[in-house]
């Protein structure tokens, strides 16, 4: 894969959540509270790296902060919509930085590459 490529992509997915999100007025301490938080999906390296991997990659793919993002708007609820535009930003802070999904054989292979 590209690297560049998906690394700009995170770049811009980073920039436009986070834009969104101040932009909405919402709080500077929730988001570097909630910035991370993704990051304890690798508490799943703790039983094997397949399961690592699965919980891992589950909460750095963009399909369910978009979900939550989608639910929040058509309800009209604030706080799925300041939540989702974090983990936006989180995930693309990740890849941005070189930081992909991962692979079942070791937590340093990436879809980026190996770290």
């Amino acid at each position: 894969m590209n690297q560049r490529l998906i690394k700009a992509e995170g770049f811009m997915f980073a920039v436009l959540a986070a834009v969104l999100y101040f932009s909405n007025g919402y709080s500077w301490l929730l988001f570097l509270l909630l910035l991370f938080l993704p990051d304890v999906s690798m508490i799943g390296y703790a039983v094997s790296s397949k399961t690592g991997a699965y919980v891992y990659n589950a909460a750095h793919t963009y399909i369910l902060p978009l979900l939550l993002l989608l639910s929040g708007y058509l309800l009209s609820i604030e706080w799925p919509v300041l939540i989702s535009f974090i983990w936006i930003v989180h995930i693309g802070l990740d890849r941005m930085l070189g930081f992909g999904l991962k692979y079942t054989s070791d937590f340093k292979d990436t879809h980026i590459q190996k770290l």
